[in-house]
């Protein structure tokens, strides 16, 4: 073999070695991409001030991407997640909750209630008198059921425009015209505004909001112009399965009040406490996760399909006469409002 067929057979054996380091670095680069793009979030919205924050979130993101340029990747790439993502754990999860901060007027004050014999006392059941979304007088009541009145469970899906996520709310109605509305939110202080990334960083507390549904609903249908809101009875719910659903929200409402916890855009959403406690009740369809329970938008469509709503008509049907914005307008803050919302066109 020629001198000349060696240096092509060496440069061929080079340039596939290249690739092959190549393709190496691009799919550790790719695969520890999750953790330094968490690293970078968590200082960004960390407890840090904000120069701070920017600072270090900008020296983390450089350090992995030299990582990728240095001639041992995956003893950079290992160093990084040990250097960097265990401190980084370490100071997320020692970020601990709090009752006390200066919160928003409609989320300042937590629900909480005492169970006596068949009824129940909720104190500070939220029912807001709105001008409009940002312009409100907060009123907090205590108001009494009775759980052998419980008749209804009711899921509404709030959509703001986005269709695959939707907002959550859960109300039970009583045979005495009362209804209690449930829902799982951000508990906001002054000045925040809601953001899904941040709802993944401990951003926001998390509050089971207990309202009358002149608030928690006439806000969504009648201040806010861009959400369209859709009431789904759950027909196939048993008397049992109601109570133990109300039961369960009561009992919610009071271990957050007792013990503060973090808000999570993932698993401690709108939706995922109302699907929980399904599960706990061994309701069929709930028994196991479902993409619904992130893709809220759907969560209606997949409680049909497992007969939880009426499926006397196609799904289209029924989810265009869930549409309740216009018979919230025209009722506005009467006193049968939740009456109004549910009745036959």
């Amino acid at each position: 073999m020629c001198a000349f067929d060696n240096a092509a057979l060496l440069w061929d054996q080079m340039r596939h070695a290249s690739l092959r380091e190549m393709k190496q670095r691009l799919i550790l680069f790719f695969v520890t991409a999750p953790f330094w793009i968490w690293g970078i979030f968590s200082f960004l919205y960390g407890s840090l001030d904000r120069t701070s924050s920017l600072t270090l979130a900008a020296i983390y993101g450089l350090w992995h991407v030299s990582c990728f340029f240095r001639k041992k990747f995956l003893s950079a790439a290992l160093g990084i997640a040990i250097a960097g993502l265990l401190p980084l754990f370490g100071f997320f999860f020692l970020m601990q909750p709090s009752q006390f901060r200066d919160w928003q007027a409609d989320v300042s004050e937590l629900p909480h209630a005492i169970f006596s014999n068949n009824s129940v006392t909720v104190y500070n059941v939220r029912n807001c008198a709105y001008t409009s979304p940002s312009n409100y007088t907060p009123r907090f009541e205590t108001r009494t059921y009775d759980l052998n009145a419980l008749r209804t469970l009711d899921v509404l899906s709030v959509d703001w425009g986005l269709h695959a996520i939707a907002h959550t709310l859960v109300s039970f109605g009583f045979a005495d015209g009362q209804y209690l509305c449930f829902s799982a939110e951000a508990r906001k202080k002054k000045g925040d505004t809601y953001s899904a990334i941040r709802g993944f960083f401990r951003q926001y507390e998390l509050i089971y909001v207990a309202g009358d549904e002149r608030d928690l609903i006439r806000l969504r249908t009648n201040f806010r112009s861009n959400e369209v809101t859709r009431l789904y009875p759950i027909t196939k719910a048993k008397p049992e399965l109601i109570k133990a659903m109300f039961t369960g929200y009561i009992e919610r409402i009071n271990a957050l009040h007792a013990r503060p916890e973090w808000y999570n855009a993932f698993s401690q959403n709108c939706m995922a406490g109302f699907v929980d406690l399904l599960k706990q009740e061994a309701v069929p369809g709930y028994t196991q996760w479902h993409w619904s329970s992130l893709l809220t938008g759907y969560a209606a469509h997949h409680a049909y399909t497992i007969g939880a709503l009426d499926q006397t008509q196609p799904f289209d049907v029924i989810q265009k006469q869930a549409i309740i914005n216009d018979k919230a307008r025209k009722a506005h803050d009467a006193v049968d409002f939740s009456q109004r919302i549910r009745a036959s066109d």
